[in-house]
């Protein structure tokens, strides 16, 4: 039995690489890894906590444990544990590739948007640096490195083939978790018809943000109506519950956790940062506030699959693991059907 190995780092990436795991596991022998460097220094570094507020270390690193032996998942941390060698790897970010899955075939499966291609992303580009070197997401899914890269839109593999990933390469399949929206309309979250604000890690991954600045932007955007906040997972608590409280009031309703879909689903209209969740948003038809040009954003909005894209891409990973040609050959002459429209006529 072939064995596939699936990089995993936030709760979404986590849960997306876990449903593409779903149509795979009598196949083939599954495991899992957090997000790690071959770097020899590299866990001297996680246990200085340098790395604590991002996928690689700290508190996303204990959830995916968690989620792992919660699902009774086989997890072979920096492939130490079992020490396989794997016939596949599917990665959620490609700015930094481990050694180990270089020596087998791999795909790149896109988690969400990335951030903005800020003047120092150019530069490490232009450089040829490594795209961690960017400090953010900018250049997620622009190194070429992968086999195989699966997009959210054809606004994204744009994207990525202008900044340097070749275009034969990509193939727009959707991505897990923004792939139906409209299936959270019906739902039993309790609250309705406010104002919700979906803020960003901005601070905990090293920008600047002028937090109370931004609530008294919500509070006028709100304008009376009911707020609620939902704060991403990497944010300090009770540091932005605080700050929220003393400028929104102190009944403000402040959530870490919960259906995020829901809550959008049920809102009368979104404020993001640079947040993914803004997609959904925009599938459900709410007025939408971002960072990012709303333009840019309907460009770049992950297809809808009616929540199939997982399957396509459990589906792509199986032909290519099972493909004995040339890579060249599979881009060209396999890769093509699994694009979710041509997937769509062909099973029609």
């Amino acid at each position: 039995m072939k064995r596939i190995i699936f990089m995993i780092g936030s709760p979404n990436q986590t849960l997306q690489m876990y449903k593409i795991y779903q149509y795979l596991k009598d196949k083939y022998d599954c495991y899992f890894t957090q997000f790690y460097s071959s770097n020899r220094a590299f866990p001297w570094v996680c246990e200085m906590g340098l790395l604590d507020n991002t996928i690689a270390s700290g508190r996303f690193k204990a959830l995916a444990d968690k989620f792992l032996e919660d699902h009774n998942l086989k997890n072979d941390y920096r492939t130490r544990r079992y020490n396989h060698t794997y016939d596949l790897a599917v990665v959620c970010t490609d700015m930094l590739v481990p050694k180990e899955f270089r020596r087998c075939k791999t795909v790149w499966v896109q988690e969400g948007m990335t951030d903005p291609l800020y003047w120092w992303a150019h530069v490490v580009r232009k450089l040829g640096l490594p795209g961690y070197w960017a400090f953010n997401t900018s250049l997620n899914g622009a190194s070429d490195i992968c086999d195989v890269y699966c997009a959210a839109s054809e606004g994204y593999a744009r994207q990525f083939a202008r900044l340097g990933t070749r275009r034969e390469k990509i193939v727009v399949t959707g991505i897990p978790n923004y792939d139906n929206a409209v299936a959270a309309m019906h739902n039993d979250f309790p609250l309705r018809d406010y104002v919700l604000v979906c803020s960003s890690d901005l601070r905990e991954t090293g920008r600047f943000h002028n937090r109370k600045k931004f609530i008294r932007q919500c509070l006028e955007i709100a304008a009376g109506r009911p707020l609620v906040w939902k704060l991403h997972p990497n944010e300090k608590w009770d540091r932005a519950v605080r700050e929220i409280r003393e400028v929104a009031g102190p009944d403000v309703p402040v959530f870490l956790d919960g259906p995020t879909e829901a809550m959008i689903a049920n809102c009368c209209e979104l404020i993001t940062q640079y947040s993914t969740v803004v997609y959904l948003g925009l599938a459900m038809g709410k007025k939408c506030h971002s960072y990012f040009p709303l333009q840019d954003l309907r460009e770049k909005m992950p297809i809808q699959t009616g929540g199939r894209s997982a399957q396509i891409i459990a589906e792509l990973c199986e032909a290519f693991v099972e493909f004995d040609g040339p890579r060249e050959v599979f881009w060209r002459e396999v890769l093509p059907r699994f694009n979710y429209h041509a997937h769509v006529v062909k099973e029609n």
